[in-house]
């Protein structure tokens, strides 16, 4: 929200987002549609990650050693999809409607940070921090539990 609140209240950046009228507000349907964006597609991220941090821990591996694999073995696949919809969410910035531009910016930045920070820097951090308390489940729970 502060880049947001930056580029298209400030108006700064108008050589990356091209022209747009500035007039001081912005638009909260388009913030509340970023973040609903950006919560769905990290998701997506959040279960490429785990579920191979989950195989390697069940594969016999330590807690330090599955998420350094797990996330060594992810690390393509997430990366290209952050670019991928990163730049299909950017092409909304040639939009002439300063809307458009700002949902197009907005969930492009959130992509990117997200698969950046949390998904690479965060999410395994935290992991090996919380070391094998990761896998405890309640009770009831553990009956879903797939063992190959």
């Amino acid at each position: 929200m502060g880049l947001l609140t930056w580029v298209f209240i400030g108006g700064h950046l108008k050589w990356l987002v091209g022209e747009f009228t500035v007039t001081g507000t912005f638009d909260t349907s388009i913030a509340i549609l970023i973040a609903v964006v950006a919560f769905g597609l990290s998701m997506d991220y959040e279960l490429f990650l785990l579920s191979r941090i989950k195989e390697e821990h069940d594969a016999g591996r330590s807690n330090i050693e599955a998420v350094a694999t797990g996330l060594q073995k992810s690390a393509r696949i997430i990366t290209a999809a952050a670019v991928l919809l990163a730049i299909v969410f950017a092409s909304f910035i040639t939009s002439g409607v300063t809307s458009i531009k700002s949902l197009g910016f907005g969930i492009a930045f959130a992509i990117l940070l997200d698969a950046t920070l949390v998904r690479a820097l965060l999410v395994p951090a935290l992991m090996r921090l919380f070391g094998e308390r990761n896998w405890w489940a309640p009770k009831a729970l553990r009956r879903f539990t797939i063992n190959h």
